[in-house]
């Protein structure tokens, strides 16, 4: 089964950035092991939430507002895709990158498009 992990941690105005968090050698070293054991199918860091945008459509229009969705302490910095027998595995896999020491890892089960149900069509 497909999971995402979304990898974050609280904004405290810290000089480091997600992508600095993210070259440093601990997580290196968790991508490379899982890469290895073929659990991490890919990923990417993020910028910082403040140059999102966020849009909704109402009414056939696009309303676009800079920013988050959520205004939060606790940003996504960056997100892996990783594939596992269960969710055991994939929070075993969530508990060892690094940022889980001192940020959070959301693990998150990926839909299986034949998981859906056909709703009629």
């Amino acid at each position: 089964m497909k999971y995402v992990l979304l990898i974050g941690g609280e904004d405290t105005g810290a000089d480091e950035t997600s992508a600095q968090v993210c070259r440093s050698e601990d997580v290196r070293a968790w991508i490379e092991e899982m890469t290895r054991r073929g659990v991490l199918l890919g990923g990417e860091v993020l910028h910082p939430a403040e140059d999102a945008t966020t849009l909704r459509v109402r009414d056939g229009e696009v309303l676009l507002a800079d920013g988050p969705f959520a205004e939060t302490k606790e940003q996504v910095g960056g997100y892996s895709v990783i594939e596992c027998a269960d969710l055991d595995e994939a929070v075993a896999v969530a508990a060892a990158h690094p940022v889980a020491r001192f940020g959070m890892v959301e693990v998150r089960p990926v839909f299986d498009p034949a998981d859906v149900p056909d709703a009629g069509r």
